[in-house]
């Protein structure tokens, strides 16, 4: 599935670093930051992370709300967020069903090698739920630039 800006973010219900039921549709009236990465505490993830951490205030002060996606489990999340001191939530997605509705999941290619994994992408939520804006080229420790742009 490919999603374009002005398009309705497809709902979801998955479960967060405790083991909570999250979904899309409970922060609609607010702005959600919903970014895919690939894997906790690998370098880019870390530094991407850390810069909406950093910048975690100025993004509230827009009115923005943060979800991290990956498909770790909720225990990799939990060790993640506690290390980082993160602020906001990360979605354990180890079925890879978020990522699917969102068509993060896809053929990558490293080192001559072909395999499936997360594309690391941004998808910026409006209040009534529409995708305003899709950050396909994150630089991890600009990120919060790149959304408040």
């Amino acid at each position: 599935m490919t999603l374009a800006i002005g398009q309705t973010a497809p709902d979801f219900t998955a479960k967060d670093e405790h083991g909570k039921d999250i979904t899309l549709s409970q922060f609609k009236g607010k702005k959600v930051v919903l970014y895919f990465y690939p894997k906790d505490s690998t370098p880019g993830c870390t530094a991407q992370a850390c810069n909406l951490r950093d910048n975690y205030q100025a993004l509230l002060d827009q009115g923005y709300v943060v979800l991290g996606v990956s498909t770790d489990t909720e225990k990799r999340h939990q060790n993640f967020i506690t290390k980082h001191e993160l602020p906001f939530p990360l979605i354990a997605d180890t079925e890879r069903e978020v990522h699917e509705l969102y068509g993060t999941w896809q053929l990558k290619k490293f080192m001559g090698k072909e395999f499936m994994g997360t594309v690391r992408t941004t998808f910026i939520i409006d209040e009534n739920g529409l995708i305003s804006d899709i950050i396909s080229k994150v630089k991890t420790k600009e990120h919060t630039a790149q959304i408040l742009g």
